[in-house]
């Protein structure tokens, strides 16, 4: 897929723990981890935006494009 989730750039850059996030976010660390190994199919905007708001950063901070040519 060619959006790829820096989830775990951010979470590094921030020093969060995945279940610290999941905490703050309001999902299972499961999901989680779905997302940050960029197997989610979709993500909510809600869940996009608890994100953002847990690691005080942009939408374009996690969400990247990248064509499938250069994956």
């Amino acid at each position: 897929m060619p959006i790829v989730i820096n989830l775990d750039v951010m979470m590094a850059k921030r020093k969060i723990s995945a279940g610290e996030l999941a905490e703050r976010v309001g999902i299972t660390p499961a999901n989680l981890s779905i997302l940050k190994n960029n197997k989610a199919k979709a993500v909510r905007f809600s869940t996009l935006e608890a994100l953002c708001k847990a690691l005080d950063c942009q939408p374009a901070d996690l969400l990247e494009y990248v064509p499938e040519e250069n994956q």
